[in-house]
């Protein structure tokens, strides 16, 4: 009889013991796998709306400060256009956007205005909340959230936070805050005159509660033309993969731009990181606790079975059988184990994952097959390790006085 037929009978004859070392693994892995299957859908939807509060790096010149990017000053320093591109053709990755843009006060109606030189497709690619205006921006593949299939595999698209192409601000052509608009008496197709030469309004921006309310927004060649400040820009704003920003991209972009002053938008990378790495926190905890109670269970299950086989082991090592066997034989049921309560675990992890999905984080999880190989893999680890000690000690019994009477 073959080592694999003697432990194949073996948890046959004993079905309440398999069952019971089953549930122990089984519970474990599911457990991981639903909150892993809820949790990284949960943790991409996250990222992609926070993607979608905009830029979250400025990239400032070396003697400005964040006053002059939000006061305008007409005296700020600025930074030449070139940086854009030397951003651009760098190895650096985690940018999923750049906005460059020169702004200045001047005179509109008669009136002082805030005027916003910007490319249209980067700029309004930055700000979802123009998009509710019927303005789309250039779509992105974000580097912190999934792409497009997977979003669509996830069940996770959203239309309404779909970026698309968007055609080219003219020349002459301009865009008004819900502010502004208010105090120039702006319309759609309405004309503004701004420092001597007409400008035609072709959209009043929707109300956003920022500095954007107040500004005036044209072709940033325009403005370079208009203000006689050829190829410069007040500053670049540009969104960043969270997980780049923790890993040093304030770093690498200074080391391309080491005239420059680069700093964040605290408030909305603090929330990614801290957002992401509670989520990797969490799953990394359950994680450790499965693996320690798995282990000593299946621990425990094997140190019961050994006991109760004492006499069969003994008998074994009578007839022959060495050491190494007896390894063989508790080992090969700890796999035998683990290979199915990975693969049941997956199956009720991911049902669960499934059916708690929409109530938990509100959004749709599918099953991730790659974790079919993950939760084998894992539960063969935890009944495996679970199981070393007892049966090294099976395999150090003395045979002559296993066989002895009580």
């Amino acid at each position: 009889m073959t080592i694999t037929k003697l432990v194949l009978l073996e948890l046959w004859k004993r079905r309440s013991q398999l069952i019971t070392g089953l549930l122990a693994i089984t519970l474990g892995i599911a457990v991981i796998v639903a909150i892993q299957s809820v949790s990284v859908v949960s943790e991409q939807n996250v990222a992609r709306n926070l993607d979608n509060l905009g830029a979250n790096i400025l990239v400032l010149p070396q003697g400005a400060s964040i006053d002059d990017y939000y006061t305008c000053d007409i005296d700020a320093p600025t930074l030449p256009m070139d940086y854009v591109e030397r951003i651009l053709t760098s190895t650096i990755s985690g940018v999923d956007n750049m906005s460059p843009k020169l702004t200045r006060r001047v005179k509109a109606a008669g009136q002082d205005v805030v005027l916003t030189g910007i490319l249209p497709k980067s700029e309004i690619a930055s700000k979802p909340l123009w998009q509710t205006a019927g303005l789309i921006g250039t779509e992105i593949k974000t580097a912190c959230a999934p792409d497009q299939a997977a979003n669509q595999s996830h069940g996770m698209e959203d239309e309404k936070l779909k970026r698309k192409v968007i055609d080219t601000l003219n020349f002459n052509d301009c865009m008004a805050g819900s502010q502004v608009a208010t105090k120039l008496k702006l319309s759609a197709n309405s004309r503004v005159n701004i420092m001597g030469k007409d400008f035609r309004v072709v959209k009043i921006l929707p109300e956003t509660g920022t500095v954007d309310d107040d500004r005036i927004f044209a072709n940033l060649k325009d403005v370079q033309q208009l203000l006689g400040i050829e190829n410069q820009v007040s500053a670049i704003e540009i969104m960043g993969c969270c997980n780049a920003i923790s890993e040093g991209l304030l770093g690498q972009l200074r080391n391309i731009l080491p005239d420059t002053r680069i700093t964040t938008i605290g408030q909305i990378v603090s929330t990614q990181i801290e957002t992401n790495q509670l989520m990797k926190k969490i799953t990394l905890v359950m994680l450790i606790i499965i693996f320690f109670v798995g282990g000593i269970s299946i621990g425990n299950y094997t140190w019961a079975n050994v006991n109760e086989r004492k006499r069969e082991i003994g008998i074994l090592r009578m007839m022959g059988a060495g050491r190494a066997v007896i390894y063989r034989m508790f080992l090969l049921k700890a796999l035998l184990l683990g290979i199915t309560g990975g693969i049941l675990g997956y199956l009720l992890g991911t049902v669960a994952g499934v059916v708690l999905g929409p109530y938990l984080a509100g959004i749709a999880v599918k099953p991730v097959y790659l974790y079919l190989l993950w939760s084998v893999l894992l539960a063969v680890a935890i009944s495996v390790t679970g199981s070393l000690i007892p049966t090294w000690l099976a395999a150090r019994f003395d045979p002559y006085n296993n066989l002895q009477e009580d």
